[in-house]
């Protein structure tokens, strides 16, 4: 199992390297950072661009995976989402991980001018958008046409220093997500359950232990291995409190191993909001958290 952190774009890069940096030295596998223009409760607060942060941060740090929690094709196109992920890989030696997901509703969906889609519309969008994203990351030169995207000659070159493509990471918890997610991606990533986001702590790993048995059939169906995607868990969005302790964070982690769950992404303190969190706890939690694992 691996430790990985969610930095949210929040703060002037004079100050936000110093996070990016902190993350690296702490240890975490990874440190990923969300793909909205604005998010929630930090509406009308400072929130910076996902790529150009993730690019400032691959030149402040060495050693620590980057990436998008997640990236949706409620304002992205894939083809130019794919040649600034071309080169942000570039950037970072490597070290992308692209979390990708249908999209929901609210201010991402609306700011262009249209309203939310339905499910059926993100599902449908999302359908045609991973796998022209997979396509333009692994060849020169693309053409395609959808119903709602189309390429034509878009060209990526030379491609991503990770061979055929960047990691995807796929938000999904639905049929056509998670069939999705068996085809294209490389890891899974679920909140708990996107539908419930007050589901009670003794119900989230339930919750957590079907969604992952839906993966392992569309997996099966699809004749690929189970075991060959990263599990990912997305901590903050149940009635969990993993971070309000050492202990409580070491219960949380075992939990989640024993039901397969490879790598919990967990969000970096942000004082008097809904990721407040003791800085010195996070620090144990991330020094010594996986480690007391028996």
């Amino acid at each position: 199992m691996r430790l990985s952190t969610v930095i949210l774009p929040l703060h002037r890069w004079s100050e936000g390297q110093k996070l990016w940096r902190q993350a690296e030295e702490l240890g975490f596998h990874a440190a990923y950072t969300y793909d909205h223009l604005s998010w929630q409760s930090f509406r009308d607060e400072t929130w910076f661009g996902a790529v150009p942060t993730l690019t400032a941060a691959a030149t402040a740090t060495e050693r620590i995976r980057l990436g998008t929690l997640v990236t949706s094709p409620n304002f992205r196109h894939p083809v130019t989402l794919a040649k600034e992920l071309m080169t942000l890989d570039d950037i970072s030696g490597g070290r992308l991980t692209v979390g990708v997901g249908a999209g929901g509703t609210g201010f991402d969906a609306q700011v262009l001018g249209g309203g939310d889609w339905t499910p059926r519309q993100r599902a449908d969008r999302f359908a045609e958008f991973v796998p022209l994203l997979d396509e333009l990351l692994r060849q020169d030169a693309t053409t395609r046409a959808g119903r709602h995207y189309t390429a034509v000659e878009a060209r990526n070159i030379p491609g991503c220093v990770q061979r055929p493509r960047v990691p995807f990471c796929v938000a999904a918890t639905g049929p056509r997500g998670l069939r999705t997610t068996a085809r294209y991606g490389q890891g899974w990533v679920t909140c708990g359950d996107p539908y419930d986001p007050d589901v009670p702590a003794q119900r989230a790993p339930g919750v957590v232990a079907a969604q992952s048995a839906a993966l392992t059939a569309a997996c099966e169906a699809e004749g690929r291995d189970p075991g060959s995607l990263d599990r990912l868990l997305l901590q903050g969005f149940t009635g969990e409190r993993p971070l309000a302790s050492l202990d409580a964070f070491v219960q949380w982690a075992g939990t989640y191993r024993e039901l397969g769950i490879t790598e919990l992404v967990v969000h970096w303190p942000v004082p008097d909001s809904q990721f407040a969190t003791d800085p010195t706890v996070f620090e144990r939690i991330a020094t010594e958290g996986l480690a007391q694992l028996v």
